[in-house]
């Protein structure tokens, strides 16, 4: 969700700049936008793609050794040339202060109302309706020769979250930043003097792999060949206290291959996604998830998981593990409800966070809200090992599902089920809940997952047949039991998020409390069926569908008895996997979503309104 890119360079930067956004795409964008001093300040900005703003730049030979450049995702202003970043200020009429601050901007800024007001007042000119131009025009209301100074002053009298990159005209070679509640890094060059900043590592990947992390409150200034770092109090930072760590983004992962959407080519990568998390895992020990972990272990009584999304979803799953094998009582919190409603804090919980960046403001926030309630036992399942919510929690496991593009999640979200499968393991062994030959166990499966995947994997063409139906349906209705429930939740997200088709996942058991009356031969259903104890009582709620005359699409273990028929369509799982059956009857149910999309014509890796990482609120 947004993404900054800027630095300072002794070459002309707008190269880098762009590739830098490039390598942002990912993360949602509906307008885009670059800055430059060039005897004054000039800019291009676009709500095409990143492709369509490069072609802009060179017909208009925008080049510069000091530049900005942006994507927004839009919250204030609709997604037009006029709200695009970079905004530039617009003083009063007839004053020197028309367009001297450039500047971008990740984030919300809660009070811009109250700000917008006192500036007109003072004459200054608005022309977008983003909370934004209000920080350019602000900054520029306190520039007194030291732009540096002004973002100081001005960050003071901002309210909410930001990531900002500013440069003044009459400062050419010089650009500063801050950040607060919104992710920041300072890439170091090793040539032309040059500096950058932005909002991931990864738009830097081939520039620098010298990156500084921006904590809360930080503000950074640029020049070439030296840089500042200073704490909200003002205080210099020396390099023990921001360090620079050697940051290998891989830009190769972000390369198609032979796949036409870069979902299609993660849902295949997931076989590899899992194994690499799980190397190294010989046996199950507390120490996989902190040298702490143990002693954290044995004084928690309870387990509360906050996470948003799809997130949400593998921590729902996560809940039947941890209570019915760790035998531990579970919560499961929208991280964006959670911080805004009054709840029991227990000292004695261990707190856990979900997300596949390590940036989600809504579930950094609740994290601070738990710790602020006195809850200090902290633990995140992140793919990010350098991320906020990682340097946040005392104890982490890293997934290692690499760069996930697509917008929908897929390899993030079965990669951080067996994290979450390990640390219900893990628990289970300190409460006294795991014998060692149910350990043996667990691990074998574990191990042979990356196998059934691809076996699961060998299913497209059966889902592609489903994927025809769908395609000329409005809404669907998703169906599962028990573990299950939550993998019928996360299929329906999938279908919506990227086909558009309005669907909705139920508890099988609530279809005769309400869903039942929406069941006709157009709303197709999909069943969540692995041969468990629940088997049975899921069957009688098939039932129920045929008698009203829907459709069924089923995904059943080998062993269920349960046949294609009229108004039944199965697709056979190749085994049955017990506990770990989520990760294999999820995939699947990506598959049917990308092929729905993909027969719709939708864009399936950037699915309108939607952003990757959501970095607001």
């Amino acid at each position: 969700m947004c993404g900054i890119v800027a630095g300072v360079s002794g070459r002309d930067i707008v190269p880098v700049l762009v590739q830098g956004l490039q390598r942002l795409e990912y993360r949602g964008y509906d307008s885009c936008g670059v800055a430059v001093h060039k005897s004054g300040l000039q800019r291009a900005r676009s709500t095409a793609r990143v492709a369509e703003l490069a072609q802009q730049v060179q017909a208009e030979g925008i080049a510069s050794g000091t530049g900005i450049a942006h994507t927004r995702w839009a919250t204030h202003g609709a997604p037009a040339v006029h709200n695009a970043h970079p905004h530039f200020s617009h003083g009063p009429a007839g004053t020197s202060s028309v367009g001297r601050v450039a500047l971008v901007h990740n984030g919300i800024i809660e009070n811009h109302d109250e700000l917008r007001a006192a500036l007109q007042a003072k004459g200054y000119v608005f022309e977008s309706q983003t909370d934004t131009e209000v920080i350019a025009h602000l900054i520029d209301s306190l520039y007194e020769g030291d732009v540096f100074a002004a973002l100081q002053s001005a960050v003071r009298q901002l309210h909410g979250a930001y990531a900002l990159a500013v440069f003044h005209k009459d400062e050419p070679h010089r650009v500063v930043g801050a950040r607060a509640g919104s992710p920041l890094v300072l890439g170091v060059g090793s040539a032309d003097g040059e500096h950058f900043l932005a909002s991931d590592a990864m738009a830097l990947s081939g520039v620098t792999d010298q990156i500084v992390y921006l904590e809360e409150g930080d503000l950074v200034d640029l020049q070439p060949g030296r840089y500042w770092v200073l704490d909200a109090d003002g205080r210099s930072l020396n390099a023990s206290q921001r360090p620079v760590k050697t940051v290998l983004a891989h830009s190769g992962a972000a390369e198609l291959g032979p796949y036409r959407h870069y979902m299609q080519k993660e849902i295949f990568e997931q076989p590899r996604a899992i194994g690499d998390t799980l190397e190294g895992v010989e046996g199950i020990t507390p120490e996989l998830f902190g040298d702490s972990a143990y002693r954290v272990f044995k004084e928690i009584d309870n387990v509360l998981i906050l996470a948003c999304g799809t997130s949400y979803y593998s921590g729902c799953t996560a809940k039947y593990w941890l209570e019915s094998i760790a035998r531990i009582p579970t919560q499961v919190e929208v991280a964006s409800e959670y911080r805004y409603r009054t709840s029991v804090p227990n000292p004695r919980t261990l707190v856990v966070t979900i997300s596949q960046s390590g940036e989600t403001a809504d579930t950094l926030a609740a994290l601070r809200h738990a710790q602020g309630l006195g809850m200090k036992h902290t633990l995140t399942i992140c793919n990010v090992g350098t991320s906020a919510m990682v340097r946040e929690c005392s104890l982490a496991y890293i997934t290692r599902a690499g760069v996930e593009i697509g917008v929908a999640s897929t390899k993030a979200f079965t990669t951080q089920l067996a994290g979450l499968f390990l640390l219900t393991l893990a628990l289970a062994q300190v409460r006294g809940h795991l014998s060692e030959e149910a350990e043996a166990e667990h691990l074998k499966a574990m191990r042979h997952l990356p196998v059934a995947l691809q076996a699961v994997l060998a299913l497209e063409p059966q889902v592609i047949s489903w994927a025809e139906d769908f395609a000329r349906m409005d809404n669907a209705l998703f169906l599962g039991r028990g573990l299950h429930y939550p993998i019928a939740l996360e299929g329906a997200l999938k279908l919506k998020e990227i086909s558009y088709i309005h669907a909705e996942a139920y508890p099988a058991g609530e279809l005769k409390h309400g869903p039942l009356a929406l069941v006709t031969a157009a709303m197709p259903v999909v069943t969540v069926a692995p041969n468990d104890a629940l088997l049975e009582k899921l069957k009688s709620n098939m039932q129920e569908v045929r008698a009203r005359g829907g459709v069924l699409y089923v995904l059943a273990d080998a062993d269920t008895r349960i046949a294609s028929s009229e108004g039944i369509h199965v697709i056979r799982m190749p085994e049955h996997y017990g506990s770990l059956s989520p990760l294999l009857h999820v995939v699947p149910l990506q598959m049917l979503a990308y092929h729905t999309a993909l027969a719709k014509g939708t864009d399936v890796d950037k699915p309108r309104n939607l952003a990757k990482s959501v970095t607001v609120e």
